[in-house]
């Protein structure tokens, strides 16, 4: 896998290093993670990485297409390695909990706009709001 990581790394013209390959790995391994984890998981194999670091390795990431930022209305900014597939999210309002849902229908961006105003559509993102089935589970069990 590292050497994926450094293939795509090259392929944007970004330097491979320590923190880039260790940010990639967590975030292939725990998708949907805000920037608090990933410096926790990051410093597991790199303790003495910086906070700024993790930052500026997200930042670059993210500039380059290898990495997407999503922020759900009311949630921190999360981080994942699925880009470049117009994928939506599904959220869970008790706990945050988010997961990822295919297009719906059709090829990218999945939606039809009923009016573009003559702008090029390229994307479309979708936020699904709902209850995850372990707070539905949860709540049942508190209900009875």
């Amino acid at each position: 896998m590292t050497s994926d990581f450094e293939t795509r790394l090259r392929a944007v013209s970004l330097r491979v290093t320590k923190p880039r390959l260790a940010v990639m790995a967590a975030l292939t391994d725990h998708p949907h993670v805000d920037t608090d984890r990933v410096l926790g998981l990051v410093r597991s194999e790199l303790p003495t990485v910086s906070h700024q670091a993790v930052y500026d390795v997200l930042r670059a990431l993210t500039d380059t297409g290898l990495v997407r930022r999503i922020q759900p209305a009311g949630a921190t900014a999360r981080y994942e390695m699925r880009v470049r597939d117009n994928h939506h999210h599904v959220v869970c309002r008790s706990c945050g909990a988010i997961a990822d849902v295919d297009c719906a229908t059709g090829n990218a961006p999945c939606l039809t706009a009923s009016d573009d105003h003559g702008f090029v559509i390229d994307e479309a993102e979708v936020v699904y709001w709902g209850t995850c089935p372990s707070c539905v589970s949860t709540r049942s069990e508190g209900n009875q």
